[in-house]
C-alpha cells in the first residue's frame, strides 16, 4: 500500500487467497488444473486446428465453434495458470493493474461467448427452418462479419465495465478470498460508493443477456416446431443431431452463469464460493470440445480420418520400409 498526499492509504497490489488447506490437498488441486487445463488447451486447439484444415469443415457452423474454441482458450489460460501459481504459493500477490487487466479479459471472453452463442443458434435456425437460403443468408462475408461485431462488443464494453470499477477508491484491506479477480469480490473491497458501478454493469449487462436469451429461446422455439412438422422420424432425428450439441452447450453455459449471478449467495461458505466460478471458467471451456467432437459426426470421421493418415505415416509405412529390405 501507498499513501496518497492528503495521507490516505492507497491499495496498490491485492493478494489472492485462492483455497485454503494443506499442502498436499494444494498439490492435488493443482495436479487436477494443471490436468484440466491441458486437456482444454488440447481439446479446444484440436477442434481449432481441424476445422481450419478440413474442407468438410469449411461451413458457418464450424467456423462458429472454432471461434467459440478461441474464446475458451482466451478464458481458461487467463484464469487457471495464475490459480496454479496461487496453489503452489498458498496464495499469491496480484498488482492493482494486473488484477483489473485480468477482469478486463475475463469479461471480455465471456461476453464475446455470449455473443457467439446467440449468433451460433440463428446459424442453426437458418440451417433448420429455411434450409433452401441457408447458403444465401449465412455467407462467408456474413460469418466474418457476425463474428468480429461479436468480439468487438465483447471487448468494447466489458473496456466500459472495467474502466469505471478500477476508478474507484481503494484504501483496505487488500486480500481477496477469491481465486481470481472477479467484480464482486472487488467491490467488497471498495472503499468509495459503488452504486453507480452496479447500475452501469447492470444496464450494460442485462440488456445483453436478455437479448442473447430472447433470441436463443425464439431460435430453438421455432426450430423446435419445424422439426416436429417433420413426418419421419429419422428426418427428426438427424434435425435435432444438428443443433443438439449447441444446446447443449448453451445451457451449460448460462446454466452456471444463472447458478453463480443470480441463486442468493446468503449461506454460502467461501469454498462453495470459489468452486461455482470454475464451473464457467474451467469446466465449460474443457466440455466444450468434448461435446462437439463426441456429438458431432463430421469432426468424429476427420479424427478417425486423421489418426488413419498418422498410423499409416509413422507405424505401417516405416514397416513396410523394413520389410522391403
Amino acid at each position: 500500500m501507498e499513501r496518497s498526499d492528503t495521507n490516505r492509504t492507497i491499495v496498490t497490489s491485492f493478494f489472492l487467497v485462492g483455497f485454503q488447506g494443506s499442502q498436499l490437498l494444494r498439490n492435488l488441486l493443482f495436479l487436477l488444473f494443471f490436468i484440466l487445463y491441458n486437456l482444454t488447451l488440447c481439446g479446444n486447439l484440436l477442434i481449432i486446428t481441424l476445422v481450419s484444415s478440413s474442407k468438410i469443415l469449411h461451413t458457418p457452423m464450424y467456423f462458429f465453434i472454432s471461434q467459440l474454441s478461441i474464446s475458451d482458450i482466451l478464458l481458461t489460460t487467463n484464469i487457471v495458470p495464475n490459480l496454479l501459481h496461487i496453489l503452489l504459493n498458498n496464495g499469491a500477490a496480484i498488482t492493482f493493474v494486473g488484477c483489473f487487466i485480468q477482469f478486463y479479459f475475463f469479461a471480455s471472453s465471456e461476453t464475446s461467448e455470449c455473443f457467439l452463442l446467440t449468433v451460433m443458434s440463428y446459424d442453426r435456425y437458418v440451417a433448420i427452418c429455411n434450409p433452401l437460403r441457408y447458403t444465401s443468408i449465412m455467407t462467408n462475408t456474413f460469418c466474418i462479419k457476425s463474428v468480429s461485431i461479436c468480439w468487438l462488443l465483447g471487448f468494447s464494453i466489458s473496456f466500459v465495465t472495467t474502466i469505471t470499477p478500477s476508478k474507484l477508491y481503494f484504501c483496505g484491506p487488500d486480500i481477496i478470498d477469491h481465486v481470481f479477480c472477479d467484480l464482486v469480490p472487488l467491490l467488497e473491497l471498495a472503499c468509495s460508493d459503488t452504486t453507480f458501478v452496479l447500475l452501469e454493469i447492470n444496464g450494460l449487462g442485462a440488456p445483453i443477456i436478455l437479448t442473447s436469451t430472447i433470441i436463443i429461446v425464439v431460435s430453438y422455439t421455432s426450430i423446435v416446431r419445424a422439426v416436429l412438422r417433420i413426418s419421419s422420424s429419422t428426418g427428426r432425428q438427424k434435425a435435432f443431431s444438428t443443433c443438439s450439441s449447441h444446446l447443449i452447450v448453451v445451457s451449460i453455459f448460462y446454466g452456471s452463469m444463472f447458478i453463480v449471478y443470480v441463486v442468493p449467495t446468503k449461506g454460502q461458505s467461501s469454498t462453495v464460493s470459489k468452486i461455482l466460478p470454475l464451473l464457467y471458467t474451467v469446466f465449460t471451456p474443457l466440455i466444450n470440445p468434448i461435446i462437439y467432437s463426441l456429438r458431432n459426426k463430421d469432426i468424429k470421421k476427420v479424427i478417425q480420418r486423421v489418426m488413419g493418415q498418422t498410423v499409416v505415416k509413422n507405424i505401417f509405412r516405416p514397416l513396410q520400409s523394413l520389410n522391403d529390405k
